[in-house]
């Protein structure tokens, strides 16, 4: 995906009309308010990996009135945010945090760090996570990109139909072309054009009509000519997947006060030896522990 125009200097028209439907369309969501801290939007993030809006907020809120600062994360056994997850999905992703919490407590004094380097070296972070908590948490102007951005910048500037597989550099660079010098409109167009992608550019029926950036759109000005190019890969089934045995291991040692025995855990799936494969993927990431003979619990 190559990007041809600059909008560095904030005149472009296009960034100026992402700002300002952004401005009066903005979704109020408890980790834009003013008040949520570096924390609750690095928290947030994590979460909202993934997954969609309505399913992160009340666990986002039940996580941050339990654990209102990293210290209070890192106070608590992994297998306590494991727990608190409950049906978020990818569970691997509580226990990045919750080490991301002991690092943050350990090496940064309890604040989480506002410069992209600290951010990356955190457990589970990557380029997505730091940059957005750098954008969204200290208003520093660096270039976030999503599946929904990716979607937006292919559409209405380079005139495709779909974005195609995803390249960390190229669409890096796609987004910088489009920020404003000053970090806070690059902080709005970065949130803004994700907001577009989730609630009017959307993949499968897009609300050409209704998108504020419709004049300036190269796809919309080419007729929205059918996709041909390279595909991003597709995700395997749910069902029936090594993923959802995980799932059901999981919530099994979720829901337990203390060990739970191998015969109990075996009998949630019917293929043993796709049980045995996810059990022990399981033991390997962290998520569980525990052997055959003792029986099985959360970290």
């Amino acid at each position: 995906m190559t990007v041809t125009r600059n909008a560095n200097t904030g005149e472009n028209a296009l960034v100026g009309a992402v700002i300002e439907w952004f401005v009066g369309n903005a979704r109020d969501l408890p980790w834009r308010s003013p008040d949520c801290t570096p924390w609750g939007v690095l928290v947030s993030e994590v979460m909202l990996q993934q997954t969609p809006v309505s399913r992160v907020l009340p666990r986002f809120d039940e996580w941050m009135r339990r654990w209102p600062s990293p210290a209070d994360l890192a106070a608590e056994a992994p297998g306590e945010a494991v727990r608190a997850w409950h049906r978020l999905g990818y569970p691997r992703r509580a226990l990045n945090l919750h080490a991301a919490a002991v690092t943050i407590t350990e090496r940064h004094r309890g604040e989480v760090p506002r410069d992209l380097v600290s951010l990356l070296a955190l457990p589970g972070v990557g380029e997505y996570t730091a940059r957005a908590v750098a954008s969204f948490a200290f208003g520093e102007r660096h270039p976030v990109v999503d599946t929904n951005v990716r979607r937006v910048i292919a559409r209405a500037i380079v005139g495709h139909g779909e974005a195609g597989p995803p390249s960390t550099r190229r669409d890096l660079a796609a987004m910088e072309a489009l920020l404003p010098a000053a970090p806070a409109d690059a902080k709005l167009v970065n949130a803004g054009t994700m907001e577009l992608g989730a609630l009017v550019c959307t993949a499968r029926s897009p609300r050409c009509d209704d998108c504020p950036i419709a004049g300036h759109c190269a796809w919309r000005a080419a007729g929205r000519p059918a996709y041909s190019g390279p595909r991003a890969a597709v995700q395997k089934k749910f069902e029936g997947s090594d993923r959802q045995v995980r799932g059901l291991i999981v919530a099994a040692l979720r829901q337990a006060d203390g060990l739970v025995q191998h015969s109990d855990l075996a009998g949630l799936w019917p293929d043993a030896t796709q049980f045995e494969r996810a059990l022990r993927g399981l033991l390997a990431d962290g998520l569980a522990t525990g052997t055959a003979a003792s029986g099985y619990r959360l970290p």
